[in-house]
């Protein structure tokens, strides 16, 4: 019988699981990370929304996922040697603006944000935006730098909601197999990170083919109080299966497909 999931521990988890997070708010239809996107996504019913955060040059926090402009917007350029005055100016998809987090966090103020941290001078102004918006409860930070994550816990404490760390998600794969080996390599590591503030983990669910989302992973993050939420997954079938398996959260691209895979299972409504 596998682990049930655990209760919230932290308000940013205050909604029924499983959770259905717009990825980019919602990155298929090209406007990812823009105002339209995450208006679009809550309109069909979202609550939680996942982006990026990079600074400009003159301090201006942006969701936005690229270190450079190039790829998705009619400008060139990397954000952290631009003024906002330049990056405002870019359009996603040649047609909506950049937006800046606080922008954001005012705009949906009944959203939960979930935020990638992708360089290290956005950890700061991250933790500003938050503050001043009051927003402690509805924003869980992560990223793939574990230094990253451990210096917004450290600043911010426990009212801020994060993601366990890289080493924090290797440590508990370790201890998901079993055995006392294991269960001591990664338990100072793990249990640490628990306790200064990290509240889900979330994963790909595989890595080089290899899953990490499974049954016993899964079942061991319960066991420590921790959400599993499962990134980025945009076949139905796959939704089903992680949903099946017990995830709490699933973070997709296709937002009218995960949408309709709860509606099937009964679970949509509780996200209005």
């Amino acid at each position: 019988m596998s682990a049930p999931p655990p209760p919230p521990v932290h308000p940013y988890l205050d909604h029924p699981a499983p959770l259905a997070f717009a990825h980019r708010g919602g990155a298929a239809d090209g406007l990812e990370n823009t105002l339209a996107a995450f208006r679009r996504a809550v309109d069909l019913g979202y609550r939680y929304l996942e982006t990026d955060v990079h600074l400009t040059s003159d301090g201006v926090l942006v969701a936005f996922h690229d270190a450079t402009l190039d790829r998705v917007t009619d400008a060139r350029g990397a954000i952290a040697d631009l003024p906002w005055s330049e990056v405002s100016r870019a359009r996603v998809a040649g047609r909506e603006p950049v937006s800046t987090f606080a922008e954001l966090l005012a705009a949906f103020p009944g959203a939960r944000w979930n935020v990638d941290v992708k360089a290290e001078a956005a950890a700061g102004p991250l933790l500003d935006a938050i503050r001043t918006a009051d927003a402690w409860d509805r924003v869980c930070a992560g990223s793939f730098s574990e230094a990253r994550v451990a210096r917004l816990r450290a600043l911010a404490g426990p009212r801020l909601a994060t993601s366990l760390g890289t080493r924090g998600v290797a440590g508990l794969r370790l201890r998901s197999f079993g055995g006392r080996p294991l269960e001591r390599l990664p338990a100072r590591l793990l249990d640490a990170a628990v306790r200064r503030g990290a509240v889900c983990v979330q994963v790909p669910e595989r890595v080089a083919g290899v899953p990490v989302a499974d049954r016993r992973f899964i079942d061991a993050a319960h066991r420590r109080g921790l959400q599993v939420h499962v990134w980025t997954i945009n076949d139905p079938r796959r939704m089903t299966a992680l949903l099946d398996l017990g995830v709490d959260g699933i973070m997709t691209d296709h937002i009218e497909a995960l949408r309709t895979v709860l509606s099937e299972r009964g679970t949509w409504w509780t996200r209005r």
